[in-house]
């Protein structure tokens, strides 16, 4: 049986970005306290947070600290040290969701693409690279170009580098400068990810979203997508059997490839909340950061339904070089009716930094393709740089 009281429950979060802002936004109005550690003072989630302890992700004696005022610990980047957390849980009873085994997966992707391969999970083909020899190799066997990817490390596109041809292998190789995979591009016909949620003892799936991005990096995400219900099916029978893999709860970001012929290709997991599921916030009837918070703490979950189709765009910074985050030209999304802004509160600009979203919901029976030119020219509107 869930009760509640004040104080309620703390969910001590190692990470205190956007994700851990979002979700001390969500979890104030169940009752719920968060607690974040993050290396950067006066972090993103800071302000709405219950607290900040200022330390590394991998700070044994901080992450000590939160478990001690928490009664489970979470994590919003995969930066977190799996053997630490792992450590600490032990000596101080508090649980850790999802499990630091999960994170053991996650941070080596070609261990994660193994592992899901042994588990039925289908994933474009793919090999170690030791060498340029082995890029070489691969576009052999694959065909060019291939997609080269740093095994730890990498987010946002960065570690992924796509070799066009064998004389390109030396110098992707050295870009990625540490252990790499490589694996058979796909040629898709649109990437699609779905939010899914492990609870105590129910799992849930939010609407597809359709994702659209620009050297490596998310730009939109738009809901539903435009897969039909058969690759529907498919991409929640994906995310069923990636949680089958996935050990303890919470909100899994699941990455997708539809290709042409209908099939579901997986490319990548995130075990915790994730940017394609922001336009949860507005678009459905729970945010994957409520339903984060629930799932940690074992409560049921809610629904996740959609409200109404809805487009989310990035606010990136459009900057050659870092400065003060100062966005101008609001004006415009504050008055558009079925807009909502977030801005992450990070106070440095640097090219293509992550720096906020708006979600832009239909109103009346705007196609999500009106909804997404008119989600464009509200992220085209503004600007960080100086006029």
């Amino acid at each position: 049986m869930t009760t509640l009281q004040t104080p309620g429950p703390t969910i001590g979060v190692v990470g205190g970005g956007q994700l851990g802002r979002m979700l001390a936004e969500a979890a104030a109005p169940l009752g719920v306290e968060v607690v974040v550690l993050d290396p950067t003072p006066d972090c993103p989630a800071a302000p709405v947070a219950r607290d900040q302890i200022v330390a590394d992700f991998d700070d044994e004696a901080g992450i000590r600290e939160l478990a001690a005022r928490a009664d489970v610990l979470t994590f919003e980047i995969e930066l977190a040290d799996q053997d630490v957390l792992e450590r600490v849980s032990e000596d101080s009873g508090t649980p850790v969701h999802p499990k630091p085994a999960t994170l053991e997966t996650i941070h080596d992707k070609l261990v994660q693409k193994h592992e899901l391969e042994d588990a039925g999970v289908p994933v474009p083909p793919f090999r170690k690279v030791t060498d340029a020899a082995d890029i070489r190799a691969a576009i052999d066997d694959y065909g060019a170009p291939v997609m080269l990817k740093a095994r730890t490390g990498g987010y946002d596109g960065r570690g992924n580098v796509p070799v066009e041809s064998k004389a390109d292998a030396e110098a992707a190789l050295d870009s990625v400068a540490g252990p790499a995979m490589v694996e058979a591009f796909v040629e898709f016909e649109r990437e699609i990810s779905i939010i899914a949620v492990k609870g105590k003892n129910e799992i849930a799936t939010f609407p597809i979203g359709e994702n659209v991005h620009e050297e490596e990096i998310l730009r939109q995400t738009i809901v539903p997508a435009g897969s039909s219900d058969v690759v529907a099916e498919r991409a929640r029978g994906v995310a069923s059997d990636v949680l089958d893999v996935m050990e303890g709860r919470g909100v899994y970001g699941i990455e997708l490839f539809e290709t042409s012929d209908g099939e579901v290709l997986l490319n990548e997991i995130a075990p915790r909340p994730h940017n394609s599921g922001h336009w949860t916030i507005e678009g459905a009837q729970s945010s994957q950061f409520e339903q984060h918070a629930r799932a940690v703490l074992g409560w049921p979950l809610a629904a996740t339904d959609l409200r109404s189709p809805t487009v989310s765009v990035n606010l990136l910074g459009d900057v050659e070089e870092s400065q003060s985050a100062t966005l101008q030209h609001v004006d415009r999304i504050l008055e558009t009716p079925g807009a909502a802004l977030h801005w992450y509160g990070k106070r440095e600009a640097r090219p293509l930094r992550k720096l906020g979203h708006v979600t832009l919901s239909g109103r009346n029976d705007e196609t999500t393709a009106e909804l997404l030119e008119a989600a464009r020219e509200l992220e085209e509107s503004v600007t960080f740089t100086s006029e």
